[in-house]
């Protein structure tokens, strides 16, 4: 029997890895006819580095860099074992995580932090990034991290604008003179979630603005100056990004990225489930396992585990998804193509003990689904028909 296991993390209590580890030993304490395949996933959010990293044989980078008020501060960056792909999870220098309540505040808070991450892995050879866009504090287009790269954004003097939102409505022209060399030859994959525009009411300022930091009188002079910059590069690069879905994603960024360094938008499931080539690989399983810390009705939503059971049901695969917990609304999923939900709570806890002993009750869970497989094998017939 051939078993692709492919979960997520469990938030705060265990990475992908482990939950892999835990439910393979589990399977093969049971199963000896076993052939197991570890697919650790992510969906392009938090602990997506970590991940591929981890899966890859890859390593961390740490490095100083401004945080989004401009301060320095230590965020790392991770590159795969084979030394040619840089993964980035922008919230690591330009995170919401990085700010106090009180500091949240869209129309200075720059992503010039990202930039030199970026800027690190070129000067040490990497062509190919693979960047996280999720949880920033940021409504700059990407102005920082473009400066940081040797971007000049200019205002009408020719001088170049500082950070924030706020300064795109000063730039005027853009100076690609003092551009990092390495840039010509680099590629960008960026996992963006979302399909917003730049600009408008469903853009960038109106629908995110109000999580960092921003009023309604900051929210539309944050948009105005996305309308002034999306005019600059229209003029610049004859591209209009105004209005492309997915421009909008983290404070506009996704509009540098498309525009200035020719980055694909890609949803964050399919950037890491490409790398890990999983469709061959559920192909050619019998069974797929997933999971996730919570399954609810949020998980179709691109989520690992929709995400999983519908490549699993274009291939016919049975899939069962054992996670932290499920609510009742998680059932929709069963149209998804999840076979069987199992919870790894078995009592009444607090979430304190619950975390404490994530291990050890997925452990419980695995070992059961484990020896049910077990037993309908024995009645001669495959899993699949059963489940």
């Amino acid at each position: 029997m051939r078993i692709v296991i492919a979960p997520d993390s469990f938030k705060e209590s265990l990475s992908s890895k482990e939950v892999i580890n835990t439910i393979s030993n589990a399977f093969i304490s049971e199963i000896s006819d076993l052939t197991i395949i570890e697919v650790p996933m992510a969906d392009g959010g938090e602990g997506t580095a970590e991940t591929l990293i981890e899966a890859t044989g890859g390593y961390f980078v740490e490095k100083d860099v401004l945080d989004p008020l401009g301060r320095k501060t230590k965020a790392r960056y991770g590159i795969t074992g084979d030394g040619k792909r840089c993964i980035i999870e922008m919230a690591s220098c330009c995170g919401l995580s990085l700010l106090k309540p009180e500091e949240r505040n869209p129309s200075i808070t720059t992503t010039f932090g990202l930039g030199e991450l970026i800027r690190d892995g070129l000067t040490k050879g990497v062509r190919e990034f693979i960047i996280g866009i999720g949880g920033s504090a940021t409504n700059d287009a990407g102005g920082g991290m473009l400066q940081a790269l040797g971007f000049g954004l200019k205002d009408k003097e020719g001088k170049e604008v500082g950070f924030g939102g706020y300064e795109l409505e000063r730039v005027e022209s853009i100076d690609f003179t003092k551009i990092d060399n390495n840039l010509k030859d680099a590629r960008f994959l960026i996992a963006c979630d979302v399909d917003n525009p730049m600009v408008g009411e469903n853009g960038a300022s109106y629908v995110y603005g109000p999580q960092k930091g921003a009023d309604i009188q900051m929210v539309e002079k944050l948009d105005k100056a996305l309308v002034k910059f999306s005019k600059v590069i229209k003029k610049v690069t004859g591209m209009d990004v105004s209005n492309i879905p997915g421009t909008g994603a983290a404070g506009g960024i996704g509009a540098a990225f498309l525009s200035f360094l020719n980055a694909k938008l890609m949803p964050g499931f399919e950037i890491v489930s490409e790398f890990h080539h999983l469709e061959e690989k559920i192909k050619e399983s019998d069974l797929v396992i997933t999971g996730e810390g919570k399954t609810d009705h949020q998980t179709k939503f691109g989520k690992v585990v929709s995400g999983v059971s519908k490549i699993a049901k274009r291939h016919n695969k049975p899939v069962i998804c054992i996670s932290g917990s499920y609510t009742e609304d998680a059932t929709i999923l069963y149209d998804y193509g999840i076979t069987a939900i199992f919870s790894c709570i078995h009592q009444p806890d607090n979430l304190e003990n619950i975390m404490k002993n994530a291990r050890k009750n997925l452990n419980l869970t695995a070992l059961n689904v484990a020896k049910m497989i077990k037993f309908l094998s024995k009645k001669g017939e495959e899993p699949p028909e059963y489940l």
